[in-house]
C-alpha cells in the first residue's frame, strides 16, 4: 500500500508541475436526495478576493475546471457548503475555479491567507499536505483524497479532514441496475481521468454486472472501446471508457455517441461536465438510458416528455462536508483520515419515488445487495483491493 501511496504522491506533484508544496457519526440516508442544488456560477479563474468580513466562519472552495455548477461531483460538494451557510447565514464562501489541474495545490496557496476553511474537492489536492501544516491556524477539507506528504507517505493533519468513499460499493449498485434493465445486454461506464475514484466506479460497475449475470439471471455485456482504454495512477492497464478530461463535454459526446454505435443501451456517467456530452448523446438517440453518478441526476435526464435517467449512484458527499463546517464553526473539527462506505449510509443509489425508473424486481434486488454491501458480505474491486470484477467477496 506505501508503493501506491508514493505513486500516487509522485503523480500529484507532477501535476503540480514543481513538486508537493504548497469524522465519523451518524449520517444520513443514503438514498435521500441530496440537497437542491445552487447554481450560482463558478469564477472562470482563480479569484483571491477574500470573502466580506463578519463574525461567520470564510470558506473557499477550490474546484477543477468543471466549477461548482458541474451538476455532478464539485457541485454536491458546494451544496453542502451551501447548506451549511443556510443554517449559519454569517459564514461566507467563494467559489474559485482552477482552470489547470496541474496548478491545484499552488491555486489554494494563493489564497490560503484570506479564508478559515478551505475546501478542496478532488484528487489533484492530495499534496495540499505541507501547506496545511505551515498554515495550522486554517482549517482544510479535503475530499476524494488522503494528504500525502514530500516523500509520498500517506499522512495526517490536526487541520486536514479527508474523506474517501467507496464509489465501488455505488458502482456496484450501477452494475446490477443495468443489468437488470438491459433490453440489448450491452451495458457500459463512462469515466473522466483514471484516478483511483474513478477507476472505484468502473470496476464497482463491472463487479455489479457480473453479481447479477451470476446470481440474477441476468446476461449483460460490460462494453468496453479500446482507443478510450485508461491506465490508473500506476500506470496500470484498466481498460474502461476514458474521456481523459473531466470538462470535455464534446469528448463526452464521442464517447457516448460511440458506445450507442456498439449497441449500448444503458451507460453510467462518471465523468464530471464530460458527462454532460454523454448525456446528450443519449437525448439524441432517444432509445437509451443513463445511470448518473455522485448525486441525484434525474433533473439533468429530462428529454422532452420523457427522461433519460435509470437511477443514479450516489456517494454522500455535501451532508459530510456540512458537518465538517460545522465542526469548525463549534470548535470540535478534528484531523482524520477516513473512507466512508455504506455501513455509514454513505455510498448508495436513488429509488425515491419520481426519482427513478427501476423495475420493482430490481429495486428489490438491489435493496437485497445493498444490505449485504453494507454487512460486509459482499466487497465489490476497487483500484487497489486486491481484486478483480470477475473475482471478489460475495461474487
Amino acid at each position: 500500500m506505501k508503493k501506491i501511496v508514493v505513486l500516487l504522491a509522485a503523480l500529484v506533484c507532477a501535476l503540480a508541475l514543481f513538486g508537493c508544496s504548497s469524522g465519523g457519526g451518524d449520517k444520513p440516508p443514503a438514498n435521500d436526495t441530496p440537497p437542491a442544488a445552487d447554481n450560482t456560477p463558478a469564477t472562470t479563474e482563480t479569484d483571491t478576493t477574500p470573502a466580506t468580513e463578519g463574525e461567520g466562519l470564510k470558506i473557499a472552495i477550490v474546484t477543477s475546471p468543471s466549477g461548482v455548477d458541474d451538476g455532478s461531483f464539485n457541485q454536491d460538494n458546494y451544496n453542502g457548503v451551501q447548506a451549511f451557510i443556510s443554517a449559519n447565514p454569517s459564514a461566507t464562501v467563494v467559489p474559485i475555479r482552477e482552470q489547470d489541474t496541474a496548478n491545484a495545490v499552488p491555486a489554494v496557496e494563493a489564497i490560503v491567507a484570506d479564508y478559515d476553511v478551505i475546501v478542496t474537492p478532488g484528487f489533484q489536492f492530495a499534496a495540499i499536505y505541507d501547506l496545511a501544516t505551515a498554515n495550522p491556524d486554517k482549517k482544510f477539507i479535503l475530499v476524494d483524497a488522503f494528504p500525502a506528504d514530500a516523500e509520498g507517505n500517506e499522512v495526517s493533519a490536526e487541520n486536514i479532514y479527508a474523506m474517501q468513499f467507496a464509489e465501488q460499493e455505488s458502482g456496484f449498485f450501477a452494475g446490477i441496475a443495468a443489468a437488470m434493465q438491459t433490453t440489448s445486454g450491452k451495458v457500459a461506464s463512462v469515466h473522466g481521468i483514471a484516478y483511483p475514484s474513478n477507476v472505484n466506479y468502473q470496476f464497482g460497475f463491472a463487479s455489479g454486472v457480473n453479481y447479477a449475470n451470476k446470481n440474477l439471471g441476468t446476461s449483460a455485456e460490460v462494453v468496453e472501446l479500446p482507443s478510450y482504454a485508461g491506465t490508473d495512477v500506476t500506470d496500470a492497464p484498466i481498460g474502461g471508457n476514458y474521456v481523459g478530461d473531466f470538462s470535455d463535454e464534446a469528448g463526452g459526446k464521442v464517447v457516448g455517441e460511440s458506445l450507442l454505435a456498439e449497441g449500448v443501451d444503458i451507460i453510467f456517467v462518471a465523468a464530471g461536465a464530460s458527462g454532460n456530452g454523454v448525456f446528450t448523446a443519449v437525448k439524441e438517440k432517444g432509445d437509451a438510458f443513463v445511470i448518473g453518478c455522485d448525486v441525484d441526476q434525474y433533473d439533468d435526464g429530462a428529454n422532452g416528455s420523457a427522461n433519460i435517467v435509470l437511477t443514479s449512484g450516489l456517494k454522500v458527499m455535501a451532508p459530510n462536508v456540512a458537518k465538517q463546517l460545522e465542526a469548525v464553526a463549534d470548535g470540535s473539527f478534528t484531523g482524520a483520515n477516513e473512507t466512508l462506505t455504506a455501513s455509514t449510509d454513505s455510498t448508495g443509489y436513488v429509488k425515491d419515488t419520481g426519482r427513478h425508473q427501476l423495475t420493482d424486481e430490481t429495486l428489490a434486488a438491489l435493496d437485497e445487495a445493498y444490505a449485504k454491501v453494507k454487512a460486509g458480505d459482499i466487497v465489490p474491486a476497487s483500484n487497489f483491493n486486491d481484486s478483480t470484477p470477475a473475482d471478489f467477496k460475495g461474487l
